[in-house]
């Protein structure tokens, strides 16, 4: 699979002081392919949702949210994503709510943003190996649970992105219908719930996108 590069990440700068979010997208923001700037915690969980970072960062104190608290809800829908916390805080109390928030790394103000970009690049292969490329110019984050085509967001249900996250971790990416069943309703579905379930997938995707194995299940295509 081929790994991801800087330019493929998308980066969410949570900063109510304007001119140090605008000076740091200067510094580090061409390296990636988007840097968006939110002005508080709470525009940054409108566009966390909306934009599916790969890492997030993000100051402490600001208005209506803090970065804190921002971070805390971030960690209830995706306990994976990297979260950089910028802080002129040193107080050991604001470290261990920064790490009881699951914070990835803590710079203090003032800091270099040399610094932070040597720390995303040192990371950047935890969250290559979160990504799959598939058929048909298809990308699964499993990251941020995500799907995309040519970088376009595609919706999907909860039991759609479970069963993409079935398939991908299954052994030769190959599930039974009995699995599906079990995994997504317990059990209590008939052949043709699973078959129809299937067919609207594709619908929304690709038919080209899982494969009916006779004999053995469905089956995710990777790009070959």
């Amino acid at each position: 699979m081929k790994k991801r590069t800087l330019k493929e990440l998308k980066i969410l700068l949570v900063e109510d002081e304007e001119s140090l979010a605008r000076l740091l997208k200067e510094a580090i923001g061409d390296s990636f392919h988007s840097f968006t700037i939110a002005k508080d915690g709470v525009e940054g969980m409108e566009l966390f949702r909306k934009i599916k970072p790969d890492i997030v960062i993000t100051d402490i104190m600001m208005p209506h949210k803090t970065g804190l608290e921002m971070a805390r809800e971030i960690r209830e829908v995706n306990t994976n994503i990297p979260i950089i916390v910028l802080s002129a805080f040193s107080e050991k109390e604001k470290l261990f709510g920064a790490i009881d928030a699951g914070v990835s790394k803590y710079f203090l103000k003032p800091y270099h943003a040399e610094d932070i970009l040597e720390y995303i690049n040192s990371i950047t292969s935890k969250i290559q190996d979160r990504v799959v490329k598939l058929n048909e110019c298809f990308v699964f984050n499993k990251t941020t649970n995500s799907l995309y085509k040519n970088e376009k967001y595609v919706a999907l249900t909860k039991n759609e992105v479970k069963f993409l996250t079935l398939l991908l971790e299954s052994k030769n990416k190959t599930l039974d219908e009995v699995s599906i069943k079990e995994s997504l309703w317990g059990n209590e579905a008939s052949d043709e719930r699973v078959r129809t379930f299937i067919k609207r997938l594709r619908e929304k995707t690709s038919k080209n996108l899982v494969k009916n194995i006779k004999g053995f299940g469905y089956q995710l295509i990777s790009e070959s």
